[in-house]
């Protein structure tokens, strides 16, 4: 049997040819954008969620110094830190992508907030979950590192945020996910066996950036913001007050405020 591209000619110890750094030297360039450090602290928002309440309601604004051929960056105030926020970078190869500039760029720690499905239910949605570790059922991670069954998250990060969250933070547990690069072909079967394994929820991205961080040493949390139950029942997808939002920047509060200086 043939090898599948995806794990054919990888060699996840090899450098890149095509680095992040100089892809943003050359957007400055043809921008004319002059280079700026980022928020050392940034966080991802996939469903842009998080994004459109800030600008909304004037508490964030466009970082000009961001030359992303494919997003847009802005900055507010959390927990008494400058962060940077990319909304819309769904999918792992996203996630990964913007992550890779942005630490080009000077970000030293990185959170996603993603919303997720419930596989193995932890009381009604909405409530949100620490990532310890996320099933690798996507393409990206593959090439970061060997193949194996997990990407994990780094343990300092994860204590940190669990002592945090209880502490401060709304309702929230710590648990593993099954990242998956196609959310409508989640079949009963795949279902079944992720929640044979004792996983709590299926997202898009925590796998990829999970390894992306321990192939390069950077800082990476991933968390999940469970909202339903891949439409199986009646008013799903219901985040809470204002699309969640309310909950979700107390519950990133709270783990920012803990983790920005570590």
């Amino acid at each position: 049997m043939a090898v599948p591209p995806i794990l054919d000619n990888k060699n996840p110890s090899a450098p890149s040819v095509f680095a992040p750094a100089a892809l943003m030297r050359e957007a400055r360039r043809q921008k004319n954008i002059k280079e700026a450090d980022v928020p050392s602290v940034c966080i991802l928002d996939p469903d842009g969620d998080l994004v459109r309440h800030l600008r909304r309601t004037g508490r964030a604004k466009p970082f000009e110094g961001w030359p992303c051929y494919h997003t847009e960056l802005d900055v507010f105030c959390l927990a008494g830190e400058n962060v940077g926020i990319v909304g819309r970078a769904v999918g792992a190869s996203f996630a990964v992508l913007v992550a890779e500039e942005l630490f080009a760029s000077g970000c030293r720690l990185l959170i996603s907030l993603t919303s997720s499905g419930q596989i193995v239910a932890s009381g009604p949605p909405p409530y949100f979950i620490i990532i310890d570790r996320a099933l690798r059922d996507e393409g990206t991670s593959y090439h970061y590192a060997p193949p194996s069954e997990y990407a994990g998250a780094c343990p300092r990060l994860l204590a940190a945020a669990v002592e945090a969250v209880k502490q401060h933070g709304p309702k929230a547990i710590t648990g593993a996910t099954w990242t998956t690069d196609a959310p409508f072909r989640e079949t009963s079967e795949a279902i079944q066996a992720a929640a044979d394994k004792g996983i709590l929820a299926v997202e898009m991205e925590a796998a990829a950036l999970y390894a992306f961080a321990a192939a390069t040493g950077r800082k990476v949390l991933c968390l999940a913001h469970v909202t339903n139950t891949m439409a199986q029942s009646g008013a799903d997808f219901e985040k809470g007050e204002d699309d969640g939002t309310v909950d979700a920047l107390s519950f990133l509060g709270s783990i920012v405020g803990s983790l920005a200086e570590r």
